[in-house]
């Protein structure tokens, strides 16, 4: 029996960590070709209208989700259904409050908000935004009841629901408005109205789940107060809402200081402001993929180092934190220094209409700054694996600090401009990463040793990324189609598949990899006896 719950559980957070994936791959199709619709205004206000969104979603629902599965599976696994129903009922009660209390200031507040990040022409998107968040708390809701029963299917059908009507609806109503004739403001509220109705499926979705597969329970079964409930849901949800939200707070605060030094310091239009923070949005897109790919590593780290604390295995922990890091360099460096190497052509094949010699030159620093955000999210994972909850938070909050402050001065220097904002981004990332890593030093009880885990993926991408470069050259001399686009297109896909197969070529080369570390990725065990890594 305990060996069937364990695989029932791995299953589970594999399926969950595969939606997550395709999640994010849609939100990438979604993104790219709608701020191509959008151009670079439009583009600054749907990133705005969004980054408001994100934020007071965080907050509201970060942290209570995974509470609400917490305690959802112990009553379970104790029998007692009933009390796992007035967990939900509670939860539900808290989730929608904070929705609603989201909505009021969303669809009330909504030019107070867009004028808080200098631009006024968020509003829209900001307002098309608002009932998004009621939804997505009720959601948030079914979605822990149904992962503390272990049902993790019917959160990632509800995510890529969720994820295909925002790409279907809200690519279509934005090019149906901009060729009728409405501004890109009004387009991008359009888009935006997308992720709403997204959002509104998908709960009906999990609603309708949720009525298939309530328990019968016992009336007899004497259950917590809902005031004991709420309590302990609070003690669980806040470290952790603390954690989720520090990223979104400090984006919002960026937004709004970014834009306003463009605008006061630099004496910068309203649509001089929005054309330069649209490129930066368009590279933001870029800049999260990285990232977005380690979800699934990230989520099998905490279970694993937690299982061998507690069987309190030294050797089977050190040799699972040092596998963790070594897949995260050999997966985070490469495409940190392949963005970073082809940067320009890759930003003109995706953002044609943009200022592409801006958008390069963005791209290729926040290339190098995904790398140390990577390393960030696995750390993060380690420390949590230890009960260290709060030093995610610190780390983050110093990084934070000096982000805001590098921008404030940087974007209001005319020769640097918007370029302050990605360097602020590398430089955040770069210290959250560089705490973490030491702070995992003091932590675990075998040290790990950097410079062996680090060493040879950082050479191996380098010289990855510089070959990168030295295929596209080669190629574009080459290669002359009819048009432009198609030879471009053929170009970075030739450079990029080079670069993939040296960087293979490299790692079993250097033998980099090991099984252990092939174990903690899906197939590995296949991978492994594929490539004869013992």
């Amino acid at each position: 029996m305990a060996t069937e719950k364990k695989q029932s559980f791995l299953g589970g957070a594999a399926i969950l960590a595969a939606g997550i994936v395709i999640v994010k791959i849609i939100g990438a199709v979604f993104k790219i070709p709608l701020l191509n619709i959008l151009g670079e205004t439009g583009a600054a206000d749907f990133s705005n209208a969004y980054n408001i969104y994100a934020t007071l979603l965080t907050v509201s629902t970060a942290g209570l989700p995974v509470a609400l599965s917490k305690m959802v599976s112990e009553a379970n696994t104790l029998g007692r259904h009933r009390q796992a129903l007035r967990v939900f009922r509670v939860s539900f009660t808290v989730f929608l409050t904070l929705g609603v209390i989201s909505f009021i200031l969303m669809w009330w507040g909504n030019d107070y908000l867009a004028g808080l990040l200098n631009n006024p022409r968020a509003a829209y998107g900001i307002r098309a935004l608002a009932p998004a968040v009621i939804c997505v708390g009720c959601l948030s809701a079914f979605r822990g009841y149904a992962q503390g029963c272990f049902h993790m299917t019917p959160t990632a059908v509800s995510q890529i629901i969720e994820a295909m009507c925002k790409l279907v609806i809200g690519l279509a109503l934005a090019l149906w408005l901009l060729r009728a004739g409405y501004p890109d403001y009004i387009a991008a509220a359009g888009a935006i109205l997308g992720v709403t109705i997204g959002t509104i499926v998908s709960l009906l979705y999990m609603a309708l789940n949720y009525l298939r597969h309530r328990p019968s329970v016992d009336a007899r079964e004497v259950c917590d107060s809902s005031g004991a409930i709420f309590r302990r849901l609070l003690s669980i949800a806040i470290p952790i809402t603390l954690s989720s939200s520090m990223v979104s707070i400090i984006t919002l605060i960026d937004t709004s200081l970014v834009q306003g030094q463009l605008q006061n310091a630099l004496g910068l239009t309203l649509d001089e402001s929005r054309s330069l923070y649209g490129n930066y949005s368009a590279c933001m897109t870029l800049y999260n993929l990285p990232s977005s790919l380690m979800i699934a590593l990230t989520a099998s780290v905490i279970p694993a180092v937690s299982a061998a604390l507690a069987r309190r295995d030294r050797v089977h922990t050190a040799r699972v934190i040092g596998s963790s890091l070594r897949v995260t360099a050999l997966l985070a460096f490469p495409m940190g220094f392949g963005l970073w190497a082809l940067a320009e052509p890759i930003f003109v094949l995706l953002y044609s209409k943009y200022d592409t010699s801006l958008g390069g030159q963005l791209l290729a620093t926040l290339g190098i700054a995904s790398i140390f955000v990577c390393l960030m999210l696995i750390t993060n994972s380690i420390l949590q694996s230890y009960g260290r909850v709060n030093i995610p938070i610190i780390t983050m909050l110093i990084g934070g600090v000096v982000k805001i402050a590098l921008n404030y001065n940087l974007v209001a220097v005319p020769s640097i401009n918007i370029h302050g904002a990605p360097i602020g981004t590398l430089v955040c990332f770069l210290i959250t990463a560089m705490l973490n890593l030491f702070f995992v030093t003091r932590t675990v009880e075998d040290k790990p040793n950097y410079f062996a885990l680090f060493a040879k993926p950082l050479l191996a991408s380098f010289l990855m990324a510089e070959g990168a470069k030295l295929a596209y050259r080669l190629l574009r001399r080459m290669i002359v189609l009819s048009s432009a686009r198609l030879s471009l297109l053929v170009c970075v896909g030739g450079a990029i598949g080079f670069a993939v197969v040296l960087y293979v070529a490299l790692v079993l080369t250097m033998r980099i990899i090991t099984r252990d570390d092939l174990a903690l990725l899906p197939k590995g065990e296949k991978i492994a006896r594929l490539l004869k890594i013992r």
